[in-house]
Formats: C-alpha cells, structure tokens, sequence
C-alpha cells in the first residue's frame, strides 16, 4: 500500500516515526523552493532508512497548499484480505441502500479502538467519501444534509423535544438521524446510553435512526467519531442529523466545531439564568429555545427569553447574514415546534446563499484534521516504550512533590524526541 505524504522539509525523526505506522511504503512529494533549490528526490536520501520511493514531484506554493496527503481508494484497499474486502463491501453497499444494521455496523466499526478495525474504518469511510462527493455534485454542489447540534443543562427537556420533533420531520418526508453523545464516568469508564429509553415513539420509526455513543473520556467527548458517524449517516440517506450533548460544558465547543447550526436548549425557572450558562456557550448559540413554555412556566419563559434577547445584543456579532434569535416552544402542547422548523430553514437558506455554510464546513474539516492528529499524537507519545517506561516513576515523583509537573513533563518529552 502506497501512501504520497509532502513534506516542507526533510525532517528525519518525522520519517522515521513514518516507519512505525502500519503503512510502511511511502512515496515523498517534496516543493520546489529557494531552501531546496531544484527539489530533491526521494530516492536517494532516504534508501538508508528502509524507505522505497519510486516516484518524486516538484510543486509550485500554489499546488503544495491542496496536496498535502494524496491517498485514493485503491492504494486503501490493497492490503485487505478478500474477507475483510468483502465485509467492508458488504457494509458499504447496505449502508448506501439506506439498512440501518448496516449503518449501526459502520458506526460500531468506527468506534472501535482495535488497530486493524480501525484501519478498515478508514477503507469504508473513503469509499463513503467518494459516494457523498459524487451525490454533492448530482445536488448541485448543495449539502445533502442538515446538521444542527443541540445542547442544554440536564433537565432542559432535549429528549423530549428531540422525539416530538423528529416525528414532525419525518412525516414531513425527512429521514432523521439522532447523535447522542453520553458523557463516559471518570470513576467506572461506563455509560448508561440510555437515550433510546426516552425516545420509544421516534425510535420505532423507519425513517429515524438513534445511536448513543459514549465520549470514552476522550476531549470534549466528540472529537474522534461523531464526525466520522455524521458522515455514514450522511451517506445512508439521513438529511436531516440531529446531534445532542448532556450538559454545559466541554462537549459543546466540539459540537459546535462540526455542525451547520447550534442551537441551545434552556429552561425556564433556573435561576440566574445568565450566569448559570457559560457566556461562550451563548456566543456560539445561532439559536436560544426556550423550552416547557406552558402551563405554570409560561410566565418565567417569557421573562427568561426577554433577558436572553437582551443578552444576544451585547454579544459580538459572528454572521453577516444572521442574527441568534430567542423562542419559546412546548414539547408537550407543540407550541412553537414548527415556528422553530421554519427558523432552522431560514438560517440554512440565508447562510448557503451567502457562502457562509460552505466556509463554515471547510474550516470544520481542518479543525477535524487537527483533532485527529492531537489525539494520535497522544496515542503515539503515551505508547512509545521508552516514555511507557518513565511515566510511572516521575508520576510518583509528582505526587510525593519531588519534581514539578512542568519538569516531569518536559523530561518525558526529552525522552520521546531523544527516542532515536
């Protein structure tokens, strides 16, 4: 399996870090520049390091910014067995088809932190990728699907909005998919996913499809799958995904960092509303709801959206074309739902006839990118033998207050850099 990779410069601890992933034939595409002169070939620097390059470019600055990783789908699937060939055909084709055991099969394979699984992950979601872009351009270069993050304090009424809405969407015609991220315990490392519990009605429904998935304690909870999920649904025909977070907290920065449009769920009679919520979380806000305005409630949710439309306009404005709107609605009456449908509508029309959408998932797959890559560079810091060895000791010699975090962290990164 070939993988081309640009390189700026001929970093040696890079290449040789190269060497230890499980794709070990590469070929370097180096820039022409001043520093380089004329390019440099692969060939004949790198023979001693265990490298076969067959094949080397020169770029102009214009080029180098769009090809920095060159993969296609064949160099992918080279080194798969005929079974695993089969089994990632298999998922693909029911996936496209619209089955939804196929769908929940690709999610759980994505999930999976086994090293192969995770390479065959990577197999389906480039042929995925190959398919979406393909039916991106039959619609005219328009998005397939709506992505709307949902947040909001516990008890803010998500679930319940989230079923009566997704049964108004999908008797409109609209297939439903529900991401719900359920925080992982720090003490037992479990979830209770128990989403599907409280959306009985929406999740019988054939045009709706719910998948908890637990964050694994992993940085805003996120980072790693919904992204990569967002896209099988995508590809299994949802265009409409709905993806919900628990809490106030990290989670909803990631959140916000993949979706079309993030809208915040609060209820009425919390207290000190504004303080209760973090400023940053209402600047991120393209849409504040009001939840539970009825009955005894109706009064505090009308005073609470009037303290919330007075916030919004201190706030610095982040669109051209938009500005976050405050409504209240009932989940149990359906007062306000289809108001707020029509809403959502605006800003996905409003910000696609802008250019702001398109912006908008471009930077998202840079951030996506940067994710994965802190995340693996982690990985490959905790798991390299010679930092394996030192985390114990100067773990205990943090704790008993011998050496300072800073320093413990510097010598282990002395370690990892000094590895070769």
């Amino acid at each position: 399996m070939y993988t081309a990779v640009l390189l700026q410069h001929s970093h040696q601890h890079l290449i040789k870090g190269l060497l230890r992933t499980p794709f070990r034939r590469y070929h370097f595409i180096f820039p022409s520049s001043t520093h380089l002169r004329s390019g440099i070939s692969c060939a004949q620097p790198f023979n001693s390091l265990g490298f076969h390059c067959s094949k080397w470019m020169l770029l102009s600055n214009g080029v180098k910014r769009k090809l920095c990783v060159q993969t296609t789908l064949k160099e992918h699937t080279d080194g798969l067995s005929d079974k695993e060939r089969r089994f990632v055909d298999k998922l693909y084709s029911g996936l496209i088809q619209g089955q939804r055991a196929c769908l929940a099969e690709a999610i759980t394979l994505i999930e999976s932190t086994h090293h192969r699984k995770k390479e065959l992950a990577q197999v389906l979601l480039q042929k995925v990728l190959v398919y979406h872009r393909e039916q991106e351009q039959l619609n005219k270069g328009k998005p397939l699907a709506f992505r709307v993050g949902l947040s909001g304090p516990p008890g803010a009424g998500k679930s319940t909005f989230i079923e009566y809405f997704g049964k108004m969407l999908t008797e409109r015609g609209h297939k439903v998919s529900v991401l719900a991220v359920d925080p992982s315990s720090c003490t037992s490392g479990g979830s209770l996913l128990g989403d599907k519990t409280r959306m009985t009605e929406l999740s019988r429904d054939m045009n709706a499809y719910i998948r908890p998935s637990p964050t694994r304690g992993t940085l805003g909870g996120v980072t790693r799958t919904t992204n990569e999920a967002i896209l099988l649904c995508e590809g299994g025909g949802y265009d409409i995904i709905l993806i919900e977070t628990v809490g106030v907290g990290q989670s909803e920065f990631a959140v916000a960092d993949m979706v079309d449009m993030f809208v915040l769920l609060l209820p009425p009679a919390g207290g000190d509303e504004l303080q209760g919520i973090k400023r940053g979380i209402i600047e991120m806000a393209d849409l504040v709801v009001v939840t539970k305005s009825d009955g005894d409630l109706i009064v505090p949710a009308r005073r609470i959206q009037a303290e919330y439309v007075s916030a919004l306009k201190l706030l610095r404005k982040r669109s051209q074309v938009w500005r976050p709107k405050v409504i209240r609605i009932s989940s149990r009456s359906g007062e306000g739902i289809t108001e707020m449908w029509d809403t959502m509508k605006e800003f996905q029309d409003l910000t696609l006839t802008s250019g702001e959408l398109t912006a908008k998932r471009q930077k998202q797959q840079k951030v996506w990118m940067w994710n994965l890559i802190q995340e693996s560079v982690l990985e490959h810091f905790r798991t390299h033998p010679t930092v394996r060895e030192q985390i114990p000791l100067l773990e205990r010699k943090v704790l008993s207050g011998a050496v300072s975090p800073g320093l413990a962290a510097d010598l282990l990164l002395k370690a990892f850099k000094d590895r070769d």
